[in-house]
């Protein structure tokens, strides 16, 4: 008993000494919290893929009853907002190139007669494709109304397209986004914590002291860890509050199965942030590692862009990023609900990362300063 006691007392010892490092300054408890708050926002009502006003232009040759109930259409679903109506087609070209429209849907002066005569009747849409995620969703649209107006006029009873959205019924990017946020945003603060306390000491020249104290490496370890672990898992309590109570995104899962996973995923993302800290000699290098490392694991992460979209080069590389499962974990807990045996296979690669990168960063503590 006497020698747990011994083991132990000096490890909760700092890790009081580090929790009163991070929160004794007013200011630093301001800067690891009110970010996650602040972000959270910000990527919930910015970071959205749904149209609610696209500018778009109109070139009607037609004039005819057909084509105004065709735009009438247009007007009418909420998300177009028409910005000019042009009288020639040399005037398509500037009104793009200015980006002053998404989109121009140029109807053909034959329009009426065609389709009264039963014949295709083809309308041209210009669409703007220097930003290709909302320019296809807006042709997604269109082809919608489209569909809805064939049909008003008797035509495409052959097939019936019927979609059923899971997890996500109204298709809100926000669902996608902010619960991918309970992960993302506390890695951000989490790595660099982490990166920061090794390097700090060094820098104020309280690391020497510190390796000389009867304190093992893993001790030293465990006492740096735990406050930045800590940390982690509180920001990502402040963007789960505010994912279910502020934009009312509903969770269909476990919360204890959920808080399992970022507690392996925290500790992967302190493990990454102690092996930089180890490396680094000042506070300086230890924050230019993490800004050039916190790109990568974002992009690779599958946040935006699905990693089976991805080459298959970075879809390996993606293996050693633990954001990746993270988000992926999060996500499928939160909105879909799933259950340990479902999930099992992002804990593994996280609990690897986690395993190599926290016993790597109790190595360099000693040899790193030899």
């Amino acid at each position: 008993m006497e020698a747990l006691s011994a083991l132990i007392f000096p490890i909760l010892t700092l890790i009081r000494k580090e929790l009163l490092a991070i929160f004794k300054d007013p200011a630093n408890r301001i800067v690891l919290f009110a970010p996650a708050f602040v972000q959270t926002l910000l990527f919930g009502y910015a970071a959205s893929f749904d149209l609610t006003n696209v500018p778009y232009a109109v070139l009607d040759q037609s004039h005819s009853a057909a084509s105004s109930e065709l735009l009438a259409r247009l007007d009418g679903t909420g998300v177009f907002r028409r910005e000019a109506t042009l009288a020639n087609a040399h005037q398509i070209a500037p009104v793009i190139d200015e980006q002053r429209a998404l989109m121009v849907i140029a109807i053909p002066a034959n329009f009426a007669e065609s389709l009264a005569a039963g014949r295709r009747a083809p309308v041209q849409l210009i669409l703007d494709g220097r930003n290709s995620t909302t320019a296809g969703s807006a042709s997604g649209y269109v082809a919608s109304v489209v569909a809805a107006f064939n049909a008003a006029r008797g035509g495409g009873q052959g097939l019936e397209l019927v979609r059923r959205a899971w997890f996500n019924p109204n298709l809100e990017s926000r669902w996608q986004i902010v619960p991918a946020m309970v992960a993302t945003l506390s890695m951000l603060q989490t790595l660099l914590l982490a990166a920061l306390s090794v390097a700090r000491e060094r820098e104020q020249g309280t690391f020497d002291q510190l390796l000389v104290t009867p304190l093992t490496p893993l001790q030293i370890l465990v006492g740096k860890a735990v406050p930045s672990i800590v940390v982690g898992m509180l920001q990502s309590t402040i963007v789960l509050l505010i994912s279910l109570f502020w934009f009312d995104i509903p969770m269909s899962g476990s919360v204890w199965l959920l808080y399992l996973g970022l507690l392996g995923f925290t500790g992967a993302s302190v493990g990454i942030g102690m092996s930089l800290s180890s490396v680094a000699l000042n506070m300086q290098q230890a924050m230019l590692y993490t800004f050039l490392i916190i790109m990568p694991l974002t992009l690779l992460s599958g946040l935006i862009t699905p990693v089976r979209n991805m080459p298959e080069v970075l879809q390996v590389a993606t293996y050693a990023n633990p954001l990746r499962f993270g988000v992926d974990l999060v996500r499928r807990v939160y909105l879909e609900g799933a259950g340990i045996t479902d999930i099992y296979h992002d804990f593994i690669p996280m609990f690897v990362i986690a395993a190599l990168t926290l016993p790597l960063a109790a190595w360099l503590f000693r040899h790193r300063l030899a």
